[in-house]
């Protein structure tokens, strides 16, 4: 049972409906991972083991009768507490809604259940997922598998946490600054954010209305690159709710010619240089490509250099607006120290002409940015300037520009581990590509999964 529950979720998915291994038994075996590693984690923060173990032997009943429920058909999966859940409580992390049960499921989450998932519990969130570390007044922090003294980043840190100590096949992360890339790239995982407008953000605690909405996109994070895809193509599309949602066409990563795409790289952004292990995983990874032929170019963005100038003023645009429209219709009475740190930077109200600004040079960057396609397909860059850091550590945020400008872009962008430090941290990269292309940066992420040497587990055991 190990083996299968370390493989990738596509072949546990595979396993069950062949009738290989019971469904109930896959829940069972991940229930035990959680309940051994959970303690030392505090990643899942609502579990859901009596339900879980009702749904899979329904799965398996079913499936018995000759009736399939789709393509994730008695697979357990995880979810970031930001995301709605119709039968278990989701507090966003916010003490207000520290007993609520919404009326439905978001609709990521109603898709993968429509498709057979079965869900084994909500993993930890920043208060309204506005942090770059995993802390909360209503379950407190959670840990880096790789070091209890770590954070594993914010906002989707239970999600990456989990699935990196093998407890979890998937979990949905959401990603408005970096909260799927960044996690991802702390706990030595993959994940991906969408295009903005692939995936509907209908039930996220952030709303999907409103100036930042463009930001967010929910997005799955894995082991395993296959899992991304296979998890996209069960989640997009619009839902007629959230306005920002369209159709588009997801390409398939398995038809692109990787031999054909023009790639493209930086090691430092302009903005914040990384340390050397993490350029010299960037420069790794694009040795690799050079020996096999696959020539990469040395080029940044025109424009990249106002990310963290544009996304302040973006974000700091409505003067604390949404937040306390969050704080009020949860009843929140007190607000986390991450929810008043944001409070305090929204505190100069602009006026209409400097609010027009504020849009006109966050579409003028879009448009900027948008001129690397004309030369290139691909971009490869650092996911962060540095790798996971000590809770409570305050941050510097140029270091994490190298993800929240394609937020302001919109282009899809994913992480895959790559390196690792000489204290054993796992050290990501961050691949991009043109809006709606997801299927190149996913080709090459696969590409390089199956090139790179495998990296050292998370020893969850280890802790003290």
């Amino acid at each position: 049972m190990d083996e299968l529950l370390n493989s990738s979720l596509v072949t546990i998915a595979e396993s069950i409906r062949a009738g290989q291994v019971k469904s109930k038994d896959v829940v069972t075996a991940f229930l035990d991972r959680i309940e051994r590693v959970n303690g030392k984690l505090n990643a899942v923060v609502t579990p859901t083991a009596e339900l879980a173990l009702k749904h899979a032997a329904k799965a398996d009943a079913d499936l018995g009768k000759g009736e399939f429920h789709g393509a994730l058909h008695g697979v357990p999966i995880t979810i970031k507490d930001s995301l709605d859940t119709i039968d278990a409580i989701t507090t966003w992390g916010t003490l207000g809604r520290e007993d609520f049960r919404p009326g439905r499921d978001a609709t990521c989450v109603e898709r993968l259940r429509g498709q057979g998932a079965i869900l084994l519990g909500k993993t930890n969130t920043p208060e309204f997922t506005l942090s770059f570390q995993t802390d909360n007044l209503v379950f407190g922090k959670t840990n880096n598998p790789y070091n209890p003294n770590l954070t594993p980043g914010g906002s989707s840190g239970g999600a990456a946490a989990i699935i990196s100590a093998g407890a979890s096949p998937l979990d949905i992360g959401t990603d408005t600054g970096g909260s799927i890339r960044l996690p991802s790239h702390f706990c030595g995982i993959a994940g991906i954010k969408p295009t903005t407008g692939r995936v509907p953000c209908t039930g996220n605690a952030l709303p999907s209305t409103g100036l930042i909405a463009p930001l967010t996109q929910p997005g799955p994070m894995a082991r395993y690159v296959e899992d991304l895809y296979y998890i996209l193509k069960i989640i997009s599309g619009p839902d007629l709710l959230d306005p920002h949602a369209i159709e588009a066409k997801l390409h398939d990563p398995a038809q692109v010619d990787i031999d054909t795409l023009r790639i493209g790289y930086h090691t430092d952004n302009g903005i914040k240089t990384p340390t050397e292990d993490i350029n010299q995983t960037v420069i790794n990874v694009i040795d690799l490509l050079k020996d096999h032929n696959l020539p990469a170019t040395e080029a940044r963005p025109t424009g990249i250099e106002m990310a963290g100038f544009i996304i302040t003023q973006v974000f700091s645009a409505d003067c604390g607006e949404m937040l306390d429209v969050l704080l009020e219709d949860c009843r929140t009475q007190t607000p986390s120290p991450a929810i008043l740190e944001n409070l305090k930077r929204a505190t100069n109200e602009l006026s209409a002409v400097e609010f027009a600004q504020v849009l006109n040079l966050w579409h003028n960057f879009q448009s900027s940015m948008l001129g690397y396609f004309q030369d290139f397909d691909i971009l490869i860059t650092p996911v962060n300037a540095s790798t996971a850091i000590a809770h409570g550590e305050k941050e510097d945020m140029g270091s994490y520009t190298y993800t929240s400008a394609y937020n302001l872009t919109g282009w899809p962008a994913m992480v895959i581990r790559a390196g690792t430090t000489k204290k054993g941290l796992p050290i990501g990269i961050q691949i991009l590509s043109r809006p709606f292309r997801e299927d190149h940066c996913l080709a090459v992420a696969a590409w390089l999964e199956a090139r790179l040497d495998p990296f050292k587990a998370p020893e969850i055991n280890a802790f003290g």
